[in-house]
């Protein structure tokens, strides 16, 4: 064994067994309690309009902003973590969490809840979560992979088990009862964020890391005070703050790890000029299979229901971002993301409002499901016809340009010979009459 491999094992020993795995079970434990949490919500829903007095679409506020924010808050969590550390904005966001549905438990008006258990509580999630995922990547380097597979299983399990606890917690003593506890449960992620202790890093990387996030500004400031300009210069103070700005995205949201990994998500051969399509029969599937739930209501039928559009469901995720990297340019993909995120963000937040102010003024479930099938299927036909129409398009442009040059190819060729024999039968006759 050689001295690298013998120094790269040893490095990876202490992070890839002993207390890394007990991190692994506080990550598990930690997607649960974050993920799996906001799809129970609906449960208290007949109760928290009786409360309040509040139509379907005001009580679908606060879920919409505690699910917005728990995916929307992505930058500022970075920038936390980069300040403090992962088990701090753990502990912090278990703490948020516990706090919004305590204060939930006391809260009198239904807009209230939209501050407690939607912001504040959606907030702290997502601080538990991402913080709880980074970690993960400092802990394991060999077992990353399984790492973050077994820790995804945190989901499913609070899937599954937050509803069965809901119902019965809001049969036995109502909602404000049951919202106390909540709050109480969900301050076990500042446990699963102190199992996360710090894990000490190679020696001098951490200052290496670090030098070239500042050198560019400082270069370019330096270059400008070089040729004259004062630091006081409007052009000056406009550059300079163009350039943090650009540094602040590309340290906290790491926009420029996609345009560099290009062949990495969209290099397959196999599903080159295809994925389109995929991706909109995915959607086409999804649309497809919110009739089943109109069909019937039988149990069996909605278990049927539910696999089919998980099915569908993860062709959409897995494919969602290399369909944009394949429509989009790498030059432009940073762009396109922050676009995409807003409004993934956006109809997160309008969803379920815009559902409950159906169900108000039809008094029928069903014209949910016509709507949601109606707006997924012709998003899917419109993708899936627009790009084959585009490939068409592209085809015969592709022909008619090859044919338009093929005459001037060979009108080429011909002229090039010409001249090239008679350049040839000067030397020979030169070399005659010579001798």
């Amino acid at each position: 064994m050689s001295q690298g491999e013998a120094a790269g094992r040893g490095t990876a020993k202490p992070q890839d067994q002993g207390w890394a795995w007990m991190v692994l079970l506080a990550a598990v434990v930690l997607q649960g309690l974050t993920l799996g949490f906001p799809p129970c919500i609906g449960i208290f829903f007949t109760d928290l309009q009786h409360e309040f007095q509040a139509s379907n679409s005001e009580t679908s506020w606060f879920p919409s902003i505690m699910v917005a924010v728990l995916h929307g808050g992505g930058p500022l969590c970075s920038i936390l973590v980069k300040r403090f550390g992962c088990r701090f904005v753990v502990m912090l966001g278990g703490l948020l969490s516990g706090l919004g549905m305590v204060s939930s438990s006391f809260c009198k008006s239904i807009s209230q809840l939209y501050l407690t258990a939607g912001l504040i509580t959606g907030l702290g999630s997502c601080f538990s979560f991402q913080a709880g995922v980074t970690v993960l990547g400092y802990y394991f380097v060999r077992w990353r992979t399984l790492a973050n597979a077994v820790a995804s299983t945190g989901v499913s399990l609070g899937f599954t088990l937050w509803p069965l606890v809901s119902q019965y917690l809001l049969d036995e003593m109502g909602w404000r009862n049951t919202f106390l506890i909540f709050g109480g449960i969900l301050l076990n992620g500042c446990v699963c964020g102190a199992i996360m202790r710090p894990i000490q890093l190679a020696s001098g990387s951490l200052p290496q890391s670090a030098k070239p996030e500042e050198e560019p500004g400082s270069r370019a400031e330096e270059t400008q005070l070089s040729n004259g300009a004062s630091p006081h210069h409007p052009t000056l103070q406009e550059h300079t703050k163009r350039t943090k700005c650009f540094q602040m995205l590309q340290k906290y949201l790491a926009f420029d790890i996609f345009c560099q990994n290009k062949g990495l998500l969209s290099g397959h051969r196999v599903f080159t000029g295809r994925r389109i399509y995929l991706f909109s029969l995915a959607v086409l599937l999804c649309g497809l299979s919110n009739f089943i739930c109109v069909i019937s209501a039988e149990f069996s039928v909605l278990i049927l229901y539910c696999v089919i559009l998980s099915i569908a469901m993860s062709g959409v995720g897995a494919l969602t971002f290399q369909v944009l990297m394949d429509v989009v340019e790498m030059d432009r993909f940073s762009s396109a993301l922050g676009l995409f995120t807003i409004l993934e963000s956006t109809t997160l937040l309008i969803g379920a409002p815009l559902t409950g102010f159906l169900v108000d003024i039809t008094s029928d479930f069903h014209y949910v499901f016509y709507t949601s099938s109606f707006f997924l299927i012709s998003a899917a036909l419109f993708m899936g016809l627009s790009f084959c129409a585009l490939e068409k398009k592209n085809k015969l442009r592709e022909a008619s340009k090859a044919h338009l040059d093929n005459p001037s190819r060979y009108q080429y060729s011909e002229m090039s010979t010409e001249p090239k024999a008679v350049s040839q039968s000067p030397p020979a006759v030169e070399y005659i009459t010579s001798i």
